[in-house]
């Protein structure tokens, strides 16, 4: 029997960046399933930090972590594009960066086409460029979080995959990769599969739905330097692009297809789908898809991050459900679940922000 203070499921962004933070109050052990850490989801996300994405508690914790992402992201402008229907989709995005403060320009089809020189006319009749926007190291990132676990004298396990959990007296035991671990505090942030620990522990789900994205990577115009190329999102349904390199782009139609956890694999149709977009809106020719892949991002009914102890259930901690922002918020999110994990006052530029314990709890799902 292995004992530790605190034992941390998930060895993606959100298990390794909390994981990283509670090693300075006790022994930490993560668990991941895999062979190294960010297999799923973390391992696969374009991870470009942007406040297109949720709605404003989602946004403000991505403000509060601008900070700390810059040390592992490159600033990269991002071209938000509407056509003419989604004009009103672009005023409200523009609404939400002035809120922000973040630094903006309102262009117009012609500038927009300056900067993304493949855009057709009729996909861009007016565009918002965020000039503050991260393209972010992923990878760097999850090894900085795992060195400083490491540090603080804490543990990386992996090819853990949990196949019991126990409740025995003020302490959690959890049977990974055929060791048995036990601590008083258990966090969950198992990704996809979080619904599924809790059930193992005895503890009711909060009802998070797994949901497939497809990225694919084709190359770009013969000859053509993209790296100086935007992000390019969509202002309402359609796709991102943007460069990989000199001479590879990458795009996704942003799709949200339901899913079972899984090691998530791309579908022909949703590749397909992804090229044809990309083509109708721009004068790329995507003659051959040199890479594709899916990833599952999690989501709570109300699409909120879980972070809290589980009703009746001491010492179970929720560090799921950061759908496809993990990354972009991980920052300010863990910060807060070390305040819930080990009884600290909430973070105080979070309750400046108007951000409350309550509102990431999973006691607001009923759980």
């Amino acid at each position: 029997m292995r004992q530790a203070d605190m034992l941390v499921i998930g060895g993606g962004v959100a298990g390794l960046s909390l994981a990283a933070r509670l090693a300075r109050h006790g022994r930490v052990v993560v668990l991941e399933g895999e062979s190294a850490p960010g297999y799923h989801a973390s391992g696969r996300s374009v991870a470009f930090a942007h406040f297109g994405l949720g709605e404003t508690r989602v946004r403000t914790l991505t403000a509060l972590s601008m900070a700390e992402l810059a040390r592992h992201g490159t600033v990269h402008p991002a071209l938000h594009i509407a056509s003419a229907a989604q004009i009103g989709a672009l005023d409200a995005l523009e609404d939400v960066h002035r809120a922000f403060g973040c630094d903006t320009t309102r262009i117009g089809p012609d500038e927009a086409l300056e900067m993304m020189p493949v855009l057709r006319p009729d996909a861009c009749a007016a565009a918002l460029v965020d000039h503050g926007s991260l393209k972010l190291d992923t990878d760097a990132m999850l090894q900085a979080h795992a060195a400083s676990l490491r540090a603080d004298g804490g543990e990386l396990v992996t090819s853990a995959r949990v196949s019991a959990i126990a409740r025995e007296g003020d302490r959690w035991r959890v049977e990974a990769g055929g060791v048995n671990y036990t601590a008083q505090i258990l966090v969950n942030a198992a990704g996809a599969w979080a619904d599924d620990i809790a059930q193992l522990a005895g503890v009711a789900p909060v009802g998070l739905q797994p949901r497939r994205r497809t990225v694919i990577s084709f190359a770009a115009p013969e000859g053509e330097d993209v790296r100086g190329w935007p992000f390019t999102k969509t202002a309402g349904e359609g796709f991102y692009l943007l460069p990989e390199g000199r001479g590879q782009l990458l795009a996704s139609s942003m799709d949200q297809t339901p899913s079972e956890p899984c090691d998530a694999a791309p579908e022909e149709l949703d590749i397909a789908i992804a090229a044809d977009r990309v083509e109708k809106a721009t004068t790329l020719a995507i003659r051959r898809i040199s890479h594709s892949w899916a990833g599952l991002r999690s989501f709570a009914p109300d699409e909120l991050p879980v972070i809290g102890e589980a009703a009746g259930a001491s010492g179970f901690f929720w560090c799921a459900g950061q759908g496809g922002y993990g990354f972009q918020t991980a920052p300010a999110l863990s910060r807060i679940a070390e305040s819930v994990v080990v009884g600290q006052p909430f973070p105080e530029d979070c309750v400046a922000a108007g951000l409350t314990a309550a509102d990431f709890a999973p006691a607001r799902l009923g759980a």
